[in-house]
C-alpha cells in the first residue's frame, strides 16, 4: 500500500512541475463522457463559450495556474474533465505535449 501512495505522490508532483498536457491545444480539454451535473460543478467562466469543454486562453486551459515546465498546479483539480484525469504522466498523450513545449519525456509510471 505505502508503494501505491508513494507513485501517487511522484506522479502528481511530476504534473506539478510540468502542465504541458494543459496548455497542449483549446482542442484537448474537451467534454466526452462528463454528465451535466459534473460539468456544473465546474465554475462557469472556467467552461468554453459553447459549452464543449474547458475555457482556453490559447492553448493554455483556463484553470492552468503557474508556468508550464516549472510549478503548475490546475484550479479545479478534484472536478476537472475525464480528457484530463485520463492524461497521465509518460503515457502518450503526456509525450505530445511535452514534446510541444520541448520538454523532454517522461517515463511511464509503473501500474
Amino acid at each position: 500500500m505505502r508503494e501505491r501512495i508513494d507513485q501517487a505522490s511522484e506522479s502528481a508532483a511530476t504534473c506539478q512541475g510540468c502542465g504541458a498536457c494543459c496548455a497542449y491545444s483549446v482542442d484537448w480539454p474537451r467534454f466526452w463522457t462528463e454528465t451535466d451535473d459534473e460539468i456544473a460543478r465546474i465554475p462557469a467562466n472556467l467552461v468554453a463559450e459553447d459549452g464543449s469543454g474547458m475555457a482556453c486562453d490559447g492553448d493554455r486551459c483556463s484553470a492552468l495556474i503557474g508556468l508550464v515546465g516549472e510549478a503548475t498546479q490546475c484550479a479545479i483539480y478534484a472536478t476537472r474533465p475525464v480528457v484530463c484525469r485520463d492524461c497521465q504522466p509518460g503515457d502518450e498523450a503526456c509525450a505530445i505535449a511535452r514534446e510541444a513545449w520541448g520538454l523532454e519525456p517522461i517515463g511511464k509510471p509503473e501500474p
